[in-house]
C-alpha cells in the first residue's frame, strides 16, 4: 500500500543512490507537514554519522529550534541502526516509520530492540514494513551494481 511520506523517504533514497550511497532516505513530519528531509552521505563526508536519520534529525530540530521532536514523525526507508535508534530515542520523536527491515543491523526488532517498551525513557511508536518491497528493491539494485 501506497503512503505518500514513505513516497518522499523513497524520493531521498533515489537521491543517495544517484550520489553512490547506499539508498536510505527519510523524512520528518510535523502536524502534517515534512519540515526536513534527507539522504545517506557518508561517502560524500567521509563521515560515519551522516545517515540519512541523523541527517533528517539535525535539520528538524533546527526548523523546530529544540532538540525535543516529540510530535514529530520520522519516515525512512530501512529499518534504523543501534545509532539512529539512540538519535530517535533521545530526540523523543513520536513514531518511527520504516520500510525495509534490515537483518544485519536493524534496532528495532530485527538484530536487537531498543524501542523495546521500558528499556529506555522513551519509547516511538513503531510501524514496520511500510511500501517494504520498494524500499528493498532499491537496496537490491544498487548492491547489485556494486557487484
Amino acid at each position: 500500500m501506497k503512503n505518500p511520506y514513505m513516497e518522499q523517504a523513497i524520493i531521498e533514497a533515489k537521491k543517495a543512490f544517484e550520489l553512490g550511497e547506499v539508498p536510505v532516505g527519510a523524512i520528518m513530519v510535523y502536524k502534517g507537514d515534512i519540515i526536513a528531509r534527507a539522504h545517506n552521505l557518508r561517502e560524500k563526508y567521509n563521515n560515519a554519522l551522516a545517515h540519512a536519520e541523523i541527517l533528517v534529525i539535525y535539520e528538524a530540530c533546527k526548523k523546530l529550534n529544540t532538540w525535543r521532536l516529540d510530535g514529530c514523525d520520522l519516515y525512512v526507508t530501512l529499518e534504523p541502526c543501534p545509532m539512529c535508534a539512540g538519535a530517535i530515542i533521545n530526540s523523543r520523536i513520536n513514531a518511527v516509520y520504516f520500510g525495509a527491515y534490515d537483518s544485519k543491523g536493524g534496532a528495532c526488532g530485527s538484530v536487537v530492540d531498543l524501542f523495546k517498551k521500558g528499556s529506555f525513557n522513551h519509547s516511538p511508536v513503531l510501524y514496520s514494513g511500510i511500501m517494504e518491497d520498494t524500499c528493498e528493491e532499491l537496496l537490491r539494485e544498487f548492491f547489485r551494481k556494486l557487484r
